[in-house]
């Protein structure tokens, strides 16, 4: 007989609340509880959602899912959908590959979050701080405020920092290992004038690499005078421009500062083809930089108490954004998790079978997709070296068909 407890999420970003919808839709009891105090604490850039639409899907409510079309950061290109994505030769703007078209949705990571969280009660401001796991057919969760709840089911969907992921195998287990790349990123705010050459090259998104000095260049648009309400009246777009390097030596380091940052952005474009140059050129020096640190986690195995914890999205996977797979990862995990507590419930199988059906297929497919983000960032930042087998370049994989060949990206010119 299928407990009567809920299930236990802690963690409410977008993987968690992809898992709540899923739940919720199928009427098993959940809990969800976020570290943030509210939903907008942690804003974020763009999202691309590409060869999980279909466990998307699954996972939503058709008026939930339907609605993922208004907050595509471009609706136009949404709407013509070629799947395009180009990675250029900095020095003259040229592409060198072509990835594999599929289908796809640029959407606003906060906006998605926001839609997500359209329904769930969310308990904000309540982060874990360990477990009880010796009661008998159920856990009892604890908070940092001295507060506890009990489940038959803990999931840790708490970002790549996992404190649940830390208290399962500990801390040097579970550190996250950092890669010799740094990486900065500004949101800017172009006139059509000025964002016209960037959607020349792709009107979407693009990336690339300087053949000499190595610096990785990513733009995407963020907003569109249709989406951020200034069409007709001082149009503008937005758009997300990152840069990264490998770093050899202390000098490399991220400067102290934001000027300095800034700076040190429009230092390393020197060398760029003449539009990508000046677009980097025009940032004012009193924009916010953020900087992310690259680091990952490839998928070990951790202890589940008999069915009673699991890890889903970056706690169980953390990994670098430049294959762009990450919440794709995290969506198949919530419908993946889901559909074996669906059995749960319906008294198909145990709860432990459940959890051990879930990890065995998420851990090898995850571990994997770490180690390939791994080499597709060092591999940013060769352009030389770079072919056609590389995962920065190479066609995504696709779960949801097991067997099939990847195969390798399109080399231009």
């Amino acid at each position: 007989m299928a407990s009567t407890l809920p299930i236990i999420i802690v963690g409410a970003g977008v993987v968690g609340l992809t898992l709540a919808q899923s739940l919720k839709k199928e009427g098993i009891p959940f809990e969800i509880y976020e570290r943030d105090t509210h939903i907008e604490r942690a804003k974020g850039w763009g999202i691309t959602i590409h060869w999980a639409l279909p466990a998307l899907k699954v996972c939503l409510p058709p008026a939930i899912y339907e609605r993922l079309s208004t907050i595509q950061v471009d609706p136009e290109e949404g709407r013509r959908n070629n799947g395009r994505f180009v990675f250029l030769d900095l020095s003259t703007a040229e592409a060198r590959y072509e990835i594999p078209p599929s289908e796809r949705l640029r959407i606003n990571r906060l906006k998605f979050r926001s839609l997500l969280a359209e329904g769930v009660d969310v308990n904000w401001g309540k982060q874990i701080s360990g477990f009880d796991s010796d009661l008998e057919d159920c856990i009892r969760v604890k908070f940092a405020d001295g507060t506890s709840t009990k489940g038959s089911l803990l999931v840790g969907a708490d970002g790549s920092g996992s404190r649940t992921r830390r208290i399962l195998v500990g801390e040097e287990v579970a550190k996250l290992y950092h890669l010799p790349v740094r990486f900065m990123g500004v949101t800017i705010r172009l006139t059509p004038v000025e964002v016209k050459p960037l959607r020349d090259i792709d009107p979407l998104l693009f990336q690339g690499c300087h053949p000499n000095t190595g610096a990785y260049l990513w733009y995407s648009t963020l907003s569109t005078p249709e989406v951020n309400g200034s069409n007709g009246n001082d149009e503008y777009y937005e758009g997300q421009l990152n840069m990264s390097w490998i770093v050899k030596s202390s000098a490399d380091e991220v400067p102290a500062t934001n000027s300095e940052k800034i700076s040190k952005m429009k230092d390393m474009a020197r060398g760029f083809e003449s539009r990508l140059k000046a677009v980097i050129e025009r940032i004012p020096h009193d924009t916010k930089v953020m900087e992310i640190k690259l680091q990952d986690w490839p998928t070990l195995s951790w202890p589940t108490y008999d069915g009673r914890v699991t890890l889903v999205g970056d706690a169980a996977h953390a990994m670098t954004m430049y294959r762009g797979e990450a919440a794709n990862h995290g969506i198949t995990d919530a419908a993946r998790l889901a559909e074996q507590l669906q059995d749960v419930g319906r008294g198909i199988i145990l709860q432990k079978e459940a959890i051990i059906k879930y990890e065995s297929e998420m851990r090898p497919r995850a571990h994997d997709a770490v180690l390939l983000s791994r080499q597709a960032c060092l591999d940013a930042h060769d352009l030389n070296g770079l072919t056609p087998d590389s995962p920065l370049v190479s066609r995504r994989a696709k779960v949801h068909q097991p067997g099939v060949a990847i195969k390798a990206g399109t080399r231009k010119g």
